[in-house]
């Protein structure tokens, strides 16, 4: 762009212009990486925190007084629904997606699924022998 200036073929106003425009996108992208560099990073903590949760909260729900029991409940799921004898339940995520995936790996261990194929379900893409689309 300076050459262009330089050599005639923008005029300044039109330089000036777009220079002031990029410095100002270059400000922001600087600002949005700062940002990203000063992350909170305590969602790592936290998502370790609920796996470990639900991981033992069978064993936390039996051991568990009554108002204990509902905080858990509430905490864990979200409008369920009692008809004809049968309970239906609907799980706030991040529970959701992780009894999704524990039925999807599940089905596929009953089904006789090999190992990579089971924890590809969990870790997509990792299995290491899988080579990559040219």
């Amino acid at each position: 762009m300076y050459l262009d200036k330089l050599d005639g073929r923008v005029d300044t106003a039109f330089f000036d212009r777009k220079a002031a425009e990029w410095r100002t996108e270059q400000d922001q992208i600087l600002r949005t990486v700062e940002e990203h560099r000063h992350a909170n990073t305590t969602y790592l903590d936290e998502g370790v925190q609920l796996l470990d949760l639900a991981r033992r909260a069978h064993g936390l729900f039996r051991k568990q007084v009554a108002s204990e029991k509902r905080r858990l409940l509430n905490f864990v799921l979200s409008n369920c629904l009692w008809k004809g004898c049968e309970l239906t339940v609907n799980y706030r995520q991040p529970f959701e997606m992780l009894a999704v995936t524990t039925r999807s790996h599940e089905a596929l261990r009953a089904a006789g699924a090999t190992t990579e194929r089971v924890f590809e379900n969990w870790l997509p893409g990792l299995v290491s022998n899988q080579r990559l689309p040219d």
